[in-house]
């Protein structure tokens, strides 16, 4: 006897297209969220969505997934964290602008 193969069909769909029952269904089997599952899928015109591979009986799904990337976010991060300018330094320095210096050569030394 010969084996069977079935072809299933592929759909590339947005999660938010899915029935409310897939919905769920995909829910369940990703209940701590889709961040280990996702995988990056790069179109041929250089554009890339990720997905989730999510199969039933009939259909194997790759679900696209909202990613947002905030670009910016680590220019914002280094201002904060490489200020130039102490915030407060006056007031740790006191009011007058002189400065103590150390002496540390020593005169009484016989070399």
């Amino acid at each position: 006897m010969a084996k069977q193969t079935i072809v299933k069909k592929h759909i590339v769909t947005s999660f938010h297209n899915l029935s409310s029952e897939l919905q769920d269904a995909v829910r369940e089997k990703y209940p701590l969220g889709f961040t280990d599952a996702m995988i990056r899928v790069d179109k041929p015109n250089g554009d890339f969505f990720y997905a989730v591979p999510f199969d039933t009986d009939e259909i194997a799904y790759m679900i696209k997934i909202d990613v947002k990337i905030d670009d910016n976010a680590s220019d914002d991060d280094d201002k904060d964290y490489y200020d130039d300018d102490i915030k407060g330094a006056d007031e740790l320095q006191g009011d007058d602008d002189t400065v103590d210096t150390v002496d540390n050569t020593d005169d009484d030394l016989d070399v």
